[in-house]
Formats: structure tokens, C-alpha cells, sequence
């Protein structure tokens, strides 16, 4: 493990014999040297993916148990402890991300700003916003009406948004750049590691505190003790986060400007790369279906029974699990910006399946596996393509602007497809959703085409060029 500032957490480059992918001469060395080689190939993986990297994937591994306890049981107990009606909840879940995305500006515009020493702020502010989301847990064992409960919930969703951007920069910090898609593949493997083990945690947690359900309202044990267990768990992630990660990271260089401004972070998409990002994550967040309502469409439109509903969103989180490292590893051999808009292809791909004549269970595998391929082909690696534009020193505050569009632009989504479905149905709204992305699909791949407009400037200038490297 890394303790903080006992060494640097910046990974050495791999020699160029011993990196991934590069074949070896046959020199007639026998056994010995595919030992070697084999020993070669292990060490270019571990410095592909530094131990601040892992460390952090562990913080939100934990983290997302946590979470996704609560997230598992808060419906429940909404609707049938608190008699909160589903329109209600539903406003009340969107408002929450909404502000979660909004947040997130301000998360990353602060872990830029310098300490004393120089240093950006980065881990201190991921600390705050895991701490008051590990706060929030505990405070919903004494809250007990809506109003009170969407404040915690809100706060929650602060936290979220505060320790994103750092948590995102402080891995591409700690990564070289050639890397970095297998870094956040690593990272988001975990993550949803974590997404998996939570719910299944809370069904454990119900079954020793107050039986398997608990939709009648009366038995509020069971809730409270999902809470104090999901407190006590988040608590932990950030233990790890304050004693294992390094406060300073080799990649983050102290500079004289140690105040930027809140309107400085949008001064940044004059960066031709990253203005690029910027508009193609909108435009394809506007096309992209929730995931709720993906699941909804799979269930009604594959006459899936109801008691299997709940297994949908594993189906997703499995294959992202699976996938997010070896795909994060393929955008850092054939580019970024390719893989990413190849993963909104195969979320094309399981729109068609949905909108085909095909049924059965085959058919709801095969969507569930192009739906966790898309985000294992899209979410990191968004973030790794941003990270490659952005100088270090406003690093959180650009990734933040990336994030924050797509997010913001999916609430939308959410917003319009829903209204959509109640005017035309759910395959008419599909059938439209999936026009527009192929449609946005086609014009992100041409904007992300253009060269960087930059007379003058250097090629590898992150200000100036949007290039990659492996692309």
C-alpha cells in the first residue's frame, strides 16, 4: 500500500522491451527468457496502473457498497414506510442528480486551487465530499419525514458531486499518459465491484435485522440497520483515502496562480480538445436513454417477469465489470475518442435489439451485455480523453466541465424521454431516441475528426492539440 507522502505516486514509463503489446525477439534463450518476458509484461502492468490508482479504486469500491446499500432500500422504504408517492420520489431522485452534476463544477474548481505549499487541492476536497456523504448515512436514522430526508439525500448527492472531478484528476495525475484508459478501466472496475456488493450487502443486512422484505412499513429495524451498517462502511473508505493516498502527486507541479476563478474553469473550452469532448459528450447524452428506463422497456417489451426486474441493473454491472479494464487497455492502443464513440455504437447496437422482432432470454442477455460494453467503452475512458487535453494544473476544473455536460445532458434525456413515453409509448420513444443517436453518433465522430485549430502552437501542447498518441 501507499501511506501518504512516503514516495511518489507517479508510475515510471515501462522500457520499451517489457510494454504490453510489444513483441519480443526470439533470441534462442529458452525457458529463461519467456520467464523474463513474462516477468517483463507483469512489471509493465504494474506501472501502468500506479498503487495511488488502485488505492483510490479501493476508496470508491467501498464507498459504492456503502451507497448502493442505501440506493437498494430507500425506494422501499420511501413509497411503503413514509407514504412518499412515486411522482414524488422520482422528482425528488431527479432534482438530486441534477444538483449532483452542478456540484461538480465547484468540486473541481477548488481541488485546483494551491494550498501553501504549492500543491493543488485535490485529496482534500475528495475527502470532504466522501466525508459528507459518509455523514449522511447515519442522519438517516434520525430523520423521519420527506422534507427531511431530501436534505440529507441532497447533501449526500454534494458530496458525490464535490469528490468526483479530484478522484478523476488525482488518477490521471498519477498515471502516465499512455496509460491512463487501463488506469480508470481499473478504477471503474472496482467502483462497480462495489455497485455489485451493495445491494446484495442490504438484502444480507435485512434478513438479520427484520426479514427479507419489510414493505409494510411497520418494521423499521430492518431500514435502520442498512443505514448504520452503510455509515459505518463509508466511514472506512475514507479512512483508506486519508492514510493511503499521497497528498502530492508527481504530475500536479506547483505553479504561482494559487487562486484561480470559478469562470476560469470555463475559460478552459477555448481548448480546442476539449471543447470537442465537451459538445460530443452533450450532444450524445441527450441520446442516451437512463438506465431505469432501459430496464422497464427490456422487462415490458421481452414480457420479462416482474421477479426478475430487480436482477437487470446486475446484468449491466457485471459486464462492466468484466470489461472496463481490457477495453480501457484497447482506447490506450487504438485512441480514445475512437473507443468512446464505438461504445455509443454498441448502445445503438442494443437499441436495435430492443426495437427487433427477436424475444426471449437470450435476447435480454444480449442487451444487458451491450449496455455494461457501453459503459465500460465510454465512462473511463471520457475521462482519460479529458484528462489528455487539460493542463495538470486546472486538470480537476476541466474534467469537471466534461462531466458535468454529459450529466447535465442526460438528466434532459431523462426528462424528455419520459414525456416521450407518455404521448407515444415506450417502443415509439425508443424508435425516436435511437434515431437521434445515430443521428449525434455521426456528427460527434465528425467533429472529434477535425484537426485542432492551433497555428504555431506545438503538437503535443494539451492547449493547443487534442491529439493522443495511440490514435
Amino acid at each position: 500500500m501507499y501511506v501518504a507522502d512516503s514516495r511518489s505516486s507517479k508510475a515510471p514509463v515501462a522500457p520499451a522491451e517489457t510494454r504490453p503489446g510489444r513483441r519480443e525477439a526470439a533470441d534462442g534463450t529458452g525457458t529463461a527468457h519467456g520467464t523474463a518476458t513474462a516477468d517483463g509484461r507483469r512489471t509493465a502492468v504494474r506501472a501502468a496502473v500506479p498503487g495511488t490508482v488502485v488505492v483510490l479504486g479501493v476508496v470508491s469500491l467501498v464507498t459504492d457498497v456503502s451507497s448502493e446499500m442505501v440506493s437498494a432500500v430507500l425506494p422501499l422504504y420511501l413509497l411503503t414506510g413514509l407514504g412518499l408517492s412515486p411522482l414524488g420520489f422520482g422528482l425528488l431522485d431527479g432534482i438530486q442528480n441534477g444538483f449532483s452534476a452542478v456540484v461538480r463544477l465547484l468540486g473541481g474548481h477548488l481541488a485546483d486551487r494551491r494550498g501553501r505549499d504549492g500543491a493543488p487541492r485535490h485529496k482534500a476536497v475528495a475527502a470532504v465530499g466522501y466525508g459528507l456523504s459518509a455523514l449522511c448515512k447515519p442522519l438517516l436514522l434520525l430523520v423521519h419525514t420527506v422534507p427531511l430526508i431530501g436534505a440529507v439525500l441532497a447533501a449526500d448527492r454534494t458530496g458525490k458531486g464535490l469528490r468526483t472531478a479530484p478522484r478523476d484528476a488525482m488518477i490521471s495525475l498519477a498515471t502516465e499518459p499512455a496509460h491512463r484508459g487501463r488506469a480508470f478501466g481499473v478504477h471503474r472496475a472496482m467502483d462497480t465491484a462495489g455497485a455489485l456488493l451493495g445491494p446484495l450487502t442490504a438484502f444480507l443486512v435485512l434478513r438479520l435485522a427484520g426479514g427479507p422484505v419489510l414493505a409494510d412499513g411497520g418494521q423499521q429495524q430492518g431500514y435502520h440497520a442498512v443505514f448504520a451498517v452503510s455509515g459505518c462502511v463509508a466511514v472506512l473508505g475514507v479512512l483508506v483515502l486519508l492514510l493511503f493516498v499521497p497528498n502530492r502527486l508527481d504530475g500536479a507541479e506547483p505553479t504561482s496562480d494559487a487562486r484561480p476563478r470559478l469562470r476560469d474553469g470555463l475559460a478552459l473550452l477555448r481548448i480546442p480538445g476539449l471543447r470537442r469532448l465537451t459538445v460530443c459528450a452533450v450532444l450524445l447524452g441527450l441520446t442516451t436513454v437512463s438506465d431505469s428506463f432501459l430496464y422497464l422497456l427490456v422487462q415490458r417489451r421481452l414480457g420479462l417477469s416482474v421477479e426478475y426486474f430487480p436482477l437487470l441493473p446486475l446484468g449491466t454491472a457485471g459486464a462492466f465489470l468484466l470489461l472496463a479494464v481490457p477495453l480501457g487497455a484497447l482506447a490506450d492502443r487504438i485512441g480514445r475518442r475512437r473507443l468512446f464513440l464505438a461504445g455509443h455504437g454498441v448502445l445503438l447496437l442494443a437499441y436495435g435489439l430492443l426495437l427487433s422482432p427477436l424475444d426471449g432470454p437470450a435476447v435480454v442477455v444480449c442487451v444487458l451485455l451491450l449496455h455494461g460494453s457501453f459503459y465500460a467503452a465510454t465512462d473511463g475512458v471520457l475521462a482519460a480523453a479529458a484528462a489528455d487535453t487539460v493542463p495538470a494544473a486546472r486538470r480537476g476544473a476541466g474534467l469537471a466541465l466534461v462531466g458535468t455536460g454529459q450529466a447535465l445532458a442526460r438528466f434532459a434525456c431523462s426528462l424528455a424521454f419520459g414525456a416521450l413515453w407518455s404521448a407515444v409509448g415506450g417502443t415509439a420513444a425508443l424508435t425516436w431516441s435511437a434515431l437521434a443517436l445515430a443521428g449525434c453518433v455521426t456528427g460527434a465522430a465528425f467533429v472529434l475528426r477535425e484537426p485542432a485549430a492551433a497555428p504555431g502552437g506545438p503538437a503535443a501542447d494539451p492547449t493547443t492539440d487534442d491529439s493522443e498518441g495511440p490514435s
